[in-house]
């Protein structure tokens, strides 16, 4: 990994920890497997950091621009599927 993860920097630890682990998630989704109620979890407690969809969106974008990996599918795909681990293709 070689790019920053797009954070705030009024964001508390605790805060910062939660986006991390989420977009780590997304990226061993495409990497690896993942198990879907991890990803559920953390996309939760993404959602208590960045409660606006507009917001949602301008990360999801910063975070593919650095990494090339696509947040919204590797949601989508764990409110969808039901097996309890699953690996998402670029």
């Amino acid at each position: 990994m070689s790019y920053h993860y797009p954070l705030d920097e009024s964001w508390s630890k605790e805060e910062i920890i939660e986006v991390v682990n989420f977009f780590t998630l997304i990226e061993e989704a495409y990497e690896q497997q993942v198990k879907r109620e991890d990803i559920l979890a953390a996309y939760r407690k993404f959602k208590d950091v960045v409660p606006s969809k507009s917001e949602e969106k301008t990360y999801f974008a910063d975070f593919e621009k650095a990494s090339g990996y696509a947040s919204y599918p590797v949601v989508k795909k764990a409110r969808e599927t039901e097996q309890k681990t699953f690996t998402v293709t670029k």
